[in-house]
C-alpha cells in the first residue's frame, strides 16, 4: 500500500463482469480528473494465444487436462508482483497490452492474440488500476494481495458467471459451445485454488445474483438482465461505510448481514459510484499530503 502510488485492483475470473467495474471507474476518473495507469491482466499471460494452444496440447498429452489461463504456470505472478511493489514505491512499472481481436490489434499492425512490447508506465500518473484474474492473488512465491489499497472483488453465482462466458464467447469470439465448455471443466481446479481464495482478501465483493432460473446454464439463451438479478455487496471492514446513506440513495436496497447491503441488480453500477467515489477523494487527499500539496 502506498499513500503517494496508491494502486486499485478489480479481481474476477473469466464472463465475471469485472468490465463493467473497470467502465464505472473509468467514469470516476474523467469525472474527478484522476490520471490513472491502466492495467489489463491479459497481459500478464505468460504465452500468446498461439503458444498457448500448443502448450495446452503438451499438457494433455502429458496427461494433464486442467492447464489453464487461471493458474500460475500459464501466467506472469512474479512480474505482476514485482509491477505493484514497483509502482507503490516509484509511481513507475513496465507494461505491455494483449490484443483480442484483429479490432484491438490492427493500430499496432499485428495478429490478434499476440502481445504488444514490454514499454513504461506513463509519467506522472496518480494511481495504478489492475483490472484481472490475479489481483489479489497469494501462492507460495508472491503475494499481489498486499499491495492493492482497494481490493475490489467481482464473483457473480457460478451458473451465472458461466452463463455470461458461454455466451460472450460464443457471440463475440466465435468459439463453438463444445470449445467455451471444455474451457470451463479444464479451468476448474485452477479456479477453486488461485481464483475463488482472493474473494477472502478483498475488500469489496460484488457478486450478481439472478432471480430467475439458470439452473442448466449450459442451455441458456441470453444472459439475465440487470432488472433480473440482485447485487449482494460485501465490505470486509464496515467501519465508515455510511450505509443509511447508501439505503436512502439506492431505491429497494437492503441490509442483508451487518456488513452487507443488497440492491437491485439495475442499481449496481449507481451503488458502485456512490461507494467508490469517496474511496477516490481520500486516496487522492492522502496522495496530496504525501507528496506536500495539500
Amino acid at each position: 500500500m502506498s499513500e503517494k502510488h496508491p494502486i486499485i485492483a478489480i479481481t474476477g475470473s473469466s464472463g465475471a463482469g469485472t468490465s463493467t467495474v473497470t467502465r464505472t471507474f473509468a467514469n470516476i476518473f474523467r469525472r474527478e480528473g484522476v490520471k490513472a495507469a491502466i492495467i489489463e491482466g491479459d497481459s500478464f499471460h505468460r504465452y500468446d494465444r498461439k503458444e498457448m494452444r500448443q502448450r495446452m496440447a503438451e499438457e494433455e498429452a502429458k496427461g494433464n487436462r486442467h492447464f489453464s489461463h487461471f493458474g500460475p504456470e500459464a501466467n506472469l505472478f512474479e512480474e505482476l508482483e514485482n509491477l505493484f511493489k514497483t509502482y507503490a514505491e516509484t509511481g513507475r512499472g513496465r507494461c505491455r497490452k494483449y490484443l483480442h481481436n484483429e479490432e484491438e490489434a490492427a493500430p499496432y499492425g499485428q495478429e490478434p492474440g499476440t502481445f504488444t512490447p514490454w514499454e513504461e508506465l506513463p509519467p506522472d500518473t496518480d494511481m495504478l488500476f489492475y483490472e484481472g484474474l490475479h489481483g489479489a492473488v497469494v501462492t507460495d512465491k508472491v503475494n499481489v494481495a498486499q499491495y492493492p489499497d482497494l481490493l475490489i472483488g467481482v464473483a457473480p453465482s457460478i451458473n451465472l458467471e458461466w452463463i455470461q462466458k458461454l455466451i460472450r464467447d460464443k457471440t463475440q469470439r466465435r468459439y463453438s459451445q463444445e470449445a467455451v465448455v471444455d474451457t470451463i471443466l479444464r479451468r476448474m481446479p485452477d479456479y477453486v485454488n488461485y481464483i475463488c481464495p482472493q474473494f477472502a482478501v478483498t475488500h469489496v465483493n460484488f457478486q450478481r445474483v439472478p432471480v430467475v432460473d439458470t439452473s442448466n446454464p449450459f442451455i441458456a439463451r441470453d444472459i439475465p438482465t440487470a432488472d433480473e438479478s440482485v447485487c449482494v455487496i460485501r465490505f470486509a471492514k464496515p467501519k465508515g461505510i455510511d450505509f443509511p446513506y447508501l439505503l436512502s440513495m439506492i431505491d429497494g436496497s437492503w441490509m442483508s448481514r451487518a456488513n452487507t447491503i443488497v440492491v437491485p441488480g439495475g442499481k449496481m453500477e449507481l451503488a458502485m459510484q456512490l461507494i467508490f467515489t469517496p474511496f477516490i477523494w481520500r486516496m487522492m487527499e492522502r496522495r496530496r499530503r504525501a507528496l506536500g500539496l495539500a
